[in-house]
């Protein structure tokens, strides 16, 4: 069974900082995107970073210049540095990743659990 393992959520003051991580796990043949979302209360889901299988990044404008997602194609892991962390970034951030399972022709979308991000001010 093919899953995502998200870990380092918590509490945080503003103007701190967290770094989360998420590895997958199972029979994986290879990885494209890697990426985070998040979804506060009473919002949608939205995209926070994205990196592909080769490095290239995007982000979400709320987050440029705070946040950096990295990812360790060996480990099957992709990680979120959130710095500055402002009120508005409290959500559930999930991992997200397209992943070829072993003996299968398509990627497919995985998710995470969600891991939780409380910013007090």
């Amino acid at each position: 069974q093919v899953q995502l393992v998200e870990s380092g959520g918590g509490l945080v003051q503003a103007g701190g900082s967290l770094r989360l991580s998420c590895a997958a796990s199972g029979s994986i043949f290879s990885i494209n995107a890697m990426a985070w979302h998040r979804q506060a209360p009473g919002k949608q889901r939205e995209l926070v970073a994205v990196i592909a299988s080769g490095g290239n990044t995007n982000y979400a404008d709320s987050v440029k210049g705070r946040f950096t997602i990295s990812r360790d194609n060996a480990k099957n892991a992709v990680s979120l540095q959130m710095n500055s962390l402002k009120d508005e970034d409290t959500a559930v951030y999930y991992c997200y990743a397209q992943m070829k399972i072993s003996g299968t022709n398509a990627y497919q979308n995985y998710w995470g659990q969600g891991t939780r991000v409380t910013v007090s001010s």
